[in-house]
């Protein structure tokens, strides 16, 4: 078995400020979570970007370059801005991160799906902001909406500019969206796949899930290196049982916002922590930036636009 590679997804844009004050929202403070998940162990961070007054989830490339700027000066991390933003942004929003960052990765959303955290008003109390309710419960009638145009659209985006996509598989079907961008010449080969499972809308986070997605996707592409990441109390059981079968694991913020039961994490390098000594207590080696930009076939920190 290889090394593990360990990416910390950093803020999200499903989590609001009321539901956890560790939440980062300003450049600096998700820069600064990027270097403190970076020192706990992980080689790559996942990142959004959120309006620095209210912490809401914005597409501002402005905001995104000062982010991966800042993050890129302080640690020689892999960074992955998100083509999926916030909730309801646009394609055009969503995509345009590629050419003007020209990121060493980026996430690429394989297909359609219904994502409602509208179930978290139940435990909600007092809100922070008054854009945070009217947010959650919006996703009651919603859908997040990468039809194969918008497939093509953002496979094209990041051929022209070197950015390897990090495919997010929601469902066993965008396994097959996969394959066909890989025959219609828009996927270079061997893709790269993050299993995202638990979220209300998609795939349950269970053992069976993880092995079917595995399964079906050596079927379907043969080569390929992958990672898997569970929103909520799933987050570090399923990544362990990721990293047992030689794949790696994805924690943070965005995907919880616990570093154990009943235990909520100060910052996403918490839960770094968490893989790191599960990791090493199975004999498992901890990859560095370098490792996972080798292995990930990735073009260098220094071809980035930011």
């Amino acid at each position: 078995m290889g090394k593990v590679f360990i990416t910390a997804a950093l803020t999200g844009s499903i989590h609001t400020p009321s539901m956890s004050k560790s939440l980062p929202i300003t450049p600096d403070e998700i820069a600064q979570d990027a270097v403190r998940a970076y020192e706990a162990g992980a080689a790559l961070v996942h990142v959004h970007a959120r309006n620095p007054e209210t912490g809401q989830p914005v597409s501002d490339l402005g905001l995104f370059e000062e982010i991966c700027r800042k993050i890129k000066e302080r640690c020689p991390i892999v960074i992955i801005p998100t083509t999926g933003g916030g909730l309801g942004m646009t394609i055009e929003e969503r995509v345009s991160m590629v050419p003007k960052l020209k990121p060493e990765m980026a996430t690429f959303n394989m297909g359609s799906y219904h994502v409602g955290i509208f179930k978290m008003t139940e435990k909600m109390g007092e809100y922070k902001f008054d854009w945070e309710k009217n947010y959650i419960n919006w996703t009651g009638d919603w859908v997040f909406q990468n039809t194969f145009k918008t497939l093509k659209i953002y496979a094209e985006a990041f051929l022209a500019n070197e950015v390897k996509p990090e495919c997010e598989i929601y469902d066993v079907s965008m396994i097959n969206h996969v394959a066909w961008l890989i025959n219609e010449r828009l996927l270079k080969k061997p893709p790269h796949l993050q299993f995202v499972l638990g979220l209300f809308g998609g795939m349950p986070a269970t053992v069976d899930n993880v092995l079917f997605l595995y399964n079906t996707a050596v079927g379907q592409l043969g080569e390929f290196t992958w990672s898997v990441a569970a929103a909520g109390r799933d987050q570090i059981r399923l990544c362990t049982m990721a990293m047992c079968m030689g794949g790696h694991a994805r924690v943070g913020l965005e995907d919880s916002l616990y570093a154990g039961k009943g235990r909520k994490a100060t910052c996403s390098a918490d839960q770094v922590e968490m893989v790191v000594r599960i990791a090493r207590e199975l004999s498992l080696d901890i990859g560095t930036p370098e490792e996972a930009r080798k292995a990930y076939r990735l073009k260098g920190l220094d071809q980035t636009g930011f």
